[in-house]
């Protein structure tokens, strides 16, 4: 039993150094995509403003909230292969 709880407890470490490593990326990945758009002539008004306008619909957007991901598909993996694995 300790060993399970101590399995689980380096498990949700390092899924969430992974889950801050790739949401890092994923806003300066966001953040680029604004500014290149915006010096391509796409963008309104003042750069940081348009940049910074962007970045806040991003924090409202699916494609943050399905980060979360990174946390529950494995959790649930290892869930359903635990009950299958003991109680079939």
């Amino acid at each position: 039993m300790i060993g399970f709880l101590r399995l689980g407890i380096f498990l949700l470490i390092g899924l969430s150094v992974l889950y801050v490593l790739i949401s890092v990326f994923a806003r300066s990945l966001e953040r680029e995509r604004l500014e290149k758009r915006w010096d391509a002539g796409q963008g309104e008004g003042e750069r940081t403003a348009y940049v910074e306008a962007g970045m806040a619909r991003y924090q409202k957007s699916l494609r943050r909230r399905l980060l979360w991901g990174v946390y529950i598909v494995p959790l649930v993996v290892i869930g359903v292969l635990i009950y299958v694995l003991n109680f079939s």
